[in-house]
């Protein structure tokens, strides 16, 4: 059976990333959410979100630095962790 799952990142964005992109081959739904900061632009991180990207998971953001990213309400994103089965915070 499927799962829901949301993965919040937030100083672990590297992990958070790769934790996703492995996540998908589980067949679950992988949503991302990176929370209050901007993506750190050091190389590692930078190479585990373009594998978040090629595995087309939904990445958010509650903060407008994040451009490239779908921008959520820190109240949207509460009312949304209640669809997901799993939580899992970086």
């Amino acid at each position: 059976m499927s799962k829901k799952i949301a993965i919040l990142a937030r100083d672990r964005q590297a992990e958070a990333f790769r934790i996703s992109g492995g996540l998908i081959m589980m067949d679950d739904k992988i949503d991302l959410y990176i929370l209050d900061r901007k993506v750190y632009s050091d190389p590692y991180t930078q190479k585990q979100l373009e594998v978040a990207k090629l595995a087309e998971i939904d990445i958010y953001t509650t903060t407008k630095k994040n451009q490239e990213f779908k921008f959520i309400s820190t109240e949207e994103l509460a009312e949304k962790l209640l669809e997901y089965d799993i939580i899992d915070p970086y």
